[in-house]
Formats: structure tokens, C-alpha cells, sequence
């Protein structure tokens, strides 16, 4: 015997969920900046970090060109969120500050890099619960997206 529904008995039309995700993305946009400048801190703060791990992803690649294929995408990314989070310019690496150490062995460089994207990731979670909502759902995004590269570097194989 065949089942058969009807469009009703299938679930909500598309209408009903397209103006019902509407109203959400709405809603959740609706909440405004810090006034006290908790959003600035925590803004700098994330750029940062951002630019310390875009600075490890440098070092790699200058230490191991041959992982430029596996590394520049996510290099890429990283530096679109650093801009995401209002850097104005690419990271310039102070005099007094030196390059991040990166190790000998290519396995070993991939493993440190992966740890920073885990300890960036982790940075950016932990300010999610002081930060306002339009930074805090980019904080979020950002996070998630350090655990993804983490994972692609093989942190968590």
C-alpha cells in the first residue's frame, strides 16, 4: 500500500519558513555595541591573537615552503578574519618581538601551527561571554572555523 501525503501533512511551506527565519536573523541582529568599550577591548584582543597566529602561519611557511599548498588557504582565511575583526593592515612584525619558532621536521611544524589555531580558537570562545552579539556571533563563527583548520592541520587526529 503506497503512503501518500499531502503539501499540508509534508511540514510548514517554504513561505512560513523563510518569514520565520527572517524574523529571527532580526531579532538577533537587533542588539547594539558595548557602551563601556568591553567591545573595542574585545575586539583588540582578537586581533591580537589573530595576527600572532597569522605571524606562526609566516614563519611555517618560510621554514617549509613545500607546505605552502596545504598552508596558504588557511593563511588566507586567518587574514580575513583578522579583517573581519577591524585589523586595518597585514600584521607587521615589531622589532623587539621574534619570529615564532618553528620546528625542523614538517610533521612537527604542521602540530605547533595546529595548536595555535586550537589555543586562538579557545581565545575566542572564552570572549564570547563578555562580548555584545554582533561580535559575539563573529567571535563564535572565527572559533569554529580555527577548530576546523586545527583539525585540517591534524591536531586532532
Amino acid at each position: 500500500m503506497a503512503f501518500t501525503t499531502t503539501a499540508r501533512a509534508r511540514g510548514p511551506r517554504r513561505r512560513a519558513l523563510l518569514t520565520g527565519a527572517a524574523a529571527l536573523l532580526l531579532t538577533g541582529c537587533a542588539g547594539g555595541r558595548d557602551g563601556d568599550g568591553a567591545d573595542g577591548r574585545t575586539r583588540a584582543a582578537a586581533v591580537r591573537d589573530t595576527a600572532a597566529l597569522l605571524a606562526r602561519y609566516d614563519a611555517t611557511l618560510a621554514a617549509h615552503p613545500g607546505l605552502a599548498p596545504r598552508l596558504r588557504p588557511l593563511r588566507a582565511e586567518t587574514a580575513r578574519h583578522a579583517a573581519a575583526f577591524g585589523a586595518t593592515a597585514a600584521p607587521v612584525p615589531s622589532s623587539s618581538a621574534p619570529p615564532p619558532a618553528v620546528p625542523d621536521d614538517p610533521d612537527q611544524a604542521l602540530a605547533t601551527l595546529a595548536a595555535a589555531e586550537r589555543r586562538t580558537a579557545d581565545g575566542h570562545t572564552a570572549a564570547l561571554a563578555a562580548a555584545p552579539p554582533e561580535l559575539a556571533r563573529l567571535l563564535a563563527s572565527v572559533a569554529a572555523s580555527g577548530a576546523a583548520h586545527a583539525y585540517l592541520l591534524g591536531a586532532d587526529a
